[in-house]
Formats: C-alpha cells, sequence, structure tokens
C-alpha cells in the first residue's frame, strides 16, 4: 500500500486533491424522478456528420420526453485530428436543425452549465486526479514500452494466433515496482498509465441495451491505457469521469462503441461510480450495389450535413424525415398530430431500429414537400432568399430586384386550402419558376403530336382578341371553350370523348397550347394565375412570339 502511494506520488506530483473535491464541485443534479440527463460528445475534427446530427437528435428528443436535460461536450483529447472552427462547425450545424442544448457548448466559444468546463483538454486535472487515487488503490501502474515493443507484441501474438492486445503475461510492466519505476523515470523514459484489470477473459458481461437489449460479451482484462505520455486521458478514461461528474444517466452513441462495453462498466465500476444505462444506435445506412453499408464521408455526399443547407432542405425537414429513422411509430403520430411538434412526441428509445434504417432520399423529398407545401408565399420567399443569398447569388438579385413581384410568384396555387406539393428543397425554385422570371425564361413552342401548328396558331390569334388579365379561373376557361368550336375543337372533353370524330380536340388541348406559349411547358402550376402575374403586357407578347415561331 505504501508502494502504492509513494508511485501516485512520483508520477502525478503536481497533482494534491483527492476525488472527494470534485465530487462536491459536481453534487447531484436535483431532476424530475425518471428525467434523463444525456449528452452528445462529438470530437471537432471536421464538418458536422449525418450521424453525429442523428445521435444529436435522439439524445434530445429524449432529454425533452422525459423532462431532463441535454448536453453537448467537446472531446478533444486528440489534438493531432483537431480541425480548426471544427467545435463552432459542430455547434453551429446543429443549431441550423433546431437542436439547442440546455447545457455545454451553446456556440463555437460560448458554454453555460454548472458543469463545465464541456471539453476535455481544460479538464485535465480532473483526470489526473482520479487516476492518482486509482494508483493508489494499486489499480493502475506506469507503462515504459516503446511503440517499437508494443509492436513486437502484437506481431508474436498475431504469429502464435493468440488476442492481440496489452494483457496478462503480454502487460510486461503490469507488476513494476516503485524503485523500477523510479529508475527508469530518472533515466528519462517516456510513460503511459495503464489499468491494472482485475477481469478474466473467461467471464461474462451482461448488460442491457436500452435499444438493443440485453447484451453478453467477455469481461475485459486488458490493460488500456488510462492517460497518455503527455498527461492527457484516453476516451475510455475521460468519458467515465466526466459522465459521472456530470451525472449522465444515459450514454447513447453509435453503436461502434458496443466493443468498449466491458472496458467502461469495469472502470465505472473500479472507480467507485454509478454504471449509467448504455444504449447504442445503428448507424443510417446506404444501398450499395444491393448491399447494406453504413454511410460513409468519402462516398456519400449526405453525410455531411451541409450537403442538405447546400441542397436548400428546410431543416425541419430534415429533422422531420431523421424521426421517421429513429421511432417506428412516429409517422403514425405525425399523421394523427400533423401540425404538433416533433418534440412533443413522445420518444421512446425501445422504438428504434437495431440493425439500423436505410437513408431513402426520395421519401425525404416526400417529407420536404409535405412541410413546404403548408408554408406561406411570404415565409417561402424569405427562406428562399436566404438560401440563395449563401449559395446563388445571382437568383437572391434576381428574387429581391423586385420582392412583390417575387411573393405573387411564390403565390400561384400556395395560398390555397390544397396547395400544390412539388418544391421540396430550395435549389429546384429557380428552375421550377424560370419561365416567371425574363433572366431565365427560355421560349419554346413544341406542340403535341395531336394539334397541327395551324391549329395552334389560329387559336391564340382568336384568344389575345378575348383575353383579359381580370378573368378569374372559370372566365378564364370560358373564353378558351367559347373560341374552341370555331376552330373545329370541342368546347367541353365529354363532348369531344361522345363524337371524336367530329372533332380536331377540346378546349383542353388548347388550354396546353396556350400554357405552352405563355410558359413553354406542358405542366406548370394554374395558368390563370401565372398569366396574372406575368402581366397583360408579357403574355401578349410571348403569344405573339409563339405565333411568329
Amino acid at each position: 500500500m505504501q508502494d502504492n502511494i509513494l508511485m501516485a506520488d512520483l508520477l502525478l506530483p503536481n497533482i494534491d486533491k483527492t476525488p472527494d473535491y470534485y465530487e462536491n464541485i459536481y453534487p447531484t443534479r436535483k431532476l424530475p424522478e425518471g428525467a434523463r440527463v444525456v449528452r452528445v460528445a462529438p470530437s471537432p475534427t471536421g464538418y458536422l456528420h449525418l450521424g453525429v446530427l442523428f445521435v444529436s437528435l435522439v439524445n434530445r428528443i429524449t432529454a425533452t420526453s422525459s423532462g431532463g436535460i441535454f448536453f453537448t461536450r467537446i472531446e478533444d483529447t486528440d489534438k493531432k485530428r483537431e480541425v480548426k472552427g471544427g467545435i463552432e462547425d459542430i455547434i453551429g450545424g446543429l443549431k441550423r436543425f433546431g437542436i439547442f442544448p440546455d447545457e455545454g457548448f451553446i456556440s463555437g466559444n460560448e458554454q453555460k452549465g454548472d458543469y463545465g468546463p464541456y471539453q476535455q483538454s481544460h479538464r485535465a486535472e480532473i483526470y489526473q486526479t482520479y487516476v492518482k487515487e486509482l494508483l493508489r488503490l494499486g489499480l493502475a501502474y506506469p507503462c515504459f514500452c516503446t511503440a517499437e515493443e508494443l509492436e513486437k507484441v502484437r506481431n508474436e501474438q498475431e504469429s502464435q494466433k493468440i488476442r492481440t492486445g496489452y494483457h496478462g503475461k503480454w502487460a510486461k510492466h503490469r507488476d513494476i515496482t516503485y524503485a523500477e519505476a523510479k529508475a527508469l523515470i530518472n533515466e528519462g523514459k517516456q510513460f503511459v498509465i495503464r489499468l491494472k484489470s482485475p477481469g478474466n477473459e473467461e467471464n461474462k458481461v451482461v448488460f442491457e441495451d436500452a435499444i438493443k437489449g440485453k447484451i453478453e460479451m467477455p469481461e475485459n482484462d486488458e490493460d488500456f491505457v488510462l492517460l497518455k505520455s503527455d498527461g492527457i486521458p484516453t476516451y475510455h478514461f475521460a468519458h467515465a469521469i466526466d459522465d459521472h461528474l456530470m451525472h449522465t444517466t444515459h450514454v447513447l452513441r453509435g453503436d461502434e462503441w458496443i466493443s468498449s462495453v466491458p472496458k467502461h462498466i469495469q472502470l465505472f465500476k473500479l472507480l467507485g461510480f454509478k454504471v449509467p444505462k448504455f444504449g447504442h444506435i445503428s448507424p443510417i445506412m446506404k444501398l450499395d450495389n444491393g448491399a447494406k453499408r453504413k454511410i460513409s464521408k468519402r462516398k456519400d455526399p449526405e453525410a455531411a450535413v451541409h450537403f442538405f443547407a447546400e441542397e436548400g432542405y428546410m431543416s425541419d425537414a430534415v429533422i422531420e424525415y431523421l424521426m421517421t429513422i429513429a421511432a417506428s411509430d412516429f409517422e403514425d403520430w405525425r399523421r394523427a398530430n400533423p401540425d404538433k411538434s416533433y418534440e412533443e412526441f413522445k420518444f421512446n428509445l425501445k422504438k428504434m431500429s437495431v440493425s439500423g434504417a436505410l437513408f431513402d432520399g426520395v421519401k425525404l423529398l416526400d417529407v420536404s414537400k409535405n412541410i413546404v407545401c403548408r408554408l406561406s408565399s411570404g415565409e417561402v420567399y424569405d427562406y428562399v432568399t436566404a438560401w440563395a443569398k449563401e449559395y446563388d447569388t445571382e437568383f437572391y438579385n434576381v428574387l429581391t430586384k423586385e420582392p412583390e413581384y417575387s411573393k405573387s410568384v411564390f403565390a400561384i396555387d400556395r395560398d390555397v386550402p390544397k396547395p400544390r406539393k412539388d418544391i421540396a428543397k430550395w435549389n429546384e425554385v429557380k428552375e421550377y419558376f424560370a419561365y416567371m422570371f425574363e433572366e431565365y425564361y427560355t421560349p419554346c413552342f413544341e406542340l403535341p403530336e395531336n394539334i397541327q401548328k395551324a391549329d395552334a396558331t389560329a387559336f391564340l390569334e382568336e384568344y389575345k382578341k378575348v383575353y383579359s388579365p381580370d378573368d378569374d379561373r372559370q372566365e378564364w376557361f370560358n373564353k378558351i371553350k367559347l373560341v374552341a368550336p370555331k376552330l373545329g375543337f370541342a368546347a367541353e372533353t365529354k363532348e369531344y370523348k361522345a363524337n371524336p370524330d367530329a372533332y380536331k380536340g377540346s378546349a383542353g388541348d388548347l388550354s396546353t397550347v396556350l400554357r405552352i406559349a405563355i410558359t413553354g411547358r406542358r405542366n406548370t402550376p394554374d395558368l390563370c394565375s401565372i398569366m396574372q402575374v406575368l402581366g397583360k403586357d408579357e403574355c401578349i407578347k410571348r403569344i405573339e412570339n409563339a405565333i411568329r415561331g
């Protein structure tokens, strides 16, 4: 015991606090019964990944549904992989999608909450205090193995077909004495501090995963690293200290961490901590040549949430779609509660997929159309111009040149009881409404095969005489029906169907001719409304161009 204390002081001479000091600083949270304290703890190593957004959403809705706390913690112990601006990108990305933490990082440089700092690189002394306690208890020791020595051990294990790792007889410094350690330190040898695992691989660890159910795994017997040679902890150790002191009740994270659970449970127990509930979230999958695979940063543009912003998806649409992945009962709830916020949904971790849901771009588009169709024309204008200002400056300048005109364009078939569901994302708007803006309109008078050019031209000549921009939809179509019989077309479709040999077509065919003349397309929103917005002068100009064309 005395050697253990001497060893602790030798390895961490500047640490003079005890764990009790921090237990008092970070007291138990006072929350309602059943409230869950959860977190997302990304590393600032690049852009916000779709997987991190998904895990963050699951944690956020878990906290919201239980009246608990959701916090963000930055796990930046691996400084070599850190990207400048990475924290801002991740936290800013979460906020962009409406995911706001109750505690932790709320921007790239701002934290809030009583359990910080919420950045691992600023908590080194806390970790070292707990490591020193493990040293005093004989549950940790210094390891002076070089990278070359560790590689040699691995090669020997592989050649003998033995499980690789620093365990059992392969743990060279497991029984190092205080005197031996002191001598090596005096020689200037670098060291890490490892856990002295009491585990046995033949024993089993059984735990109830909050998502996947009962899981049984071999007990950890590896003497894994707690503190690296620079005094910074590994993830395994740091997260155990942080989740204990921050009183995390549920560790909800990607299922790539399942293999580490035996290490983590062992750590919590050796440190005398209550083990949190673990829940492992299956990744979002893609189909690749008929086989499922995890969505990839390298292969899939949608792996980066920047993709959704650049494409012009509404944040609400992406979150709504991810909720359909997160909970198998969400879509039923949404049908019964079309106007409620997803935050009112009572989320149940047991309703999550245990194998990983496929990313469905078609379904995302459908979800997005349902959300966009409920927006007013003014809201669409605001969203589109905000998107265009960032991603399409030319289109932004066109839209904002005459704001009221642009709003009237977006009002077509929108500010009505049953709006069309045509637009899913903002990068579609320019092409969708190109014929409404002179900068993008391209005349095209390609007629259906059943309409002769002479008949179309004659119709346009006659229609010019009766056209009025003040006509409502009924009067507008009545005038087409008025012209139709003069040219051998049926005024009503039913007339044409009853005796097709007597007519060249119906008034509906002629409305298609007019649509092509005005927009250059066969399918558009309500043509009467389009013509009202374009105005008489522009409509007459386009009709005359079609006649000449």
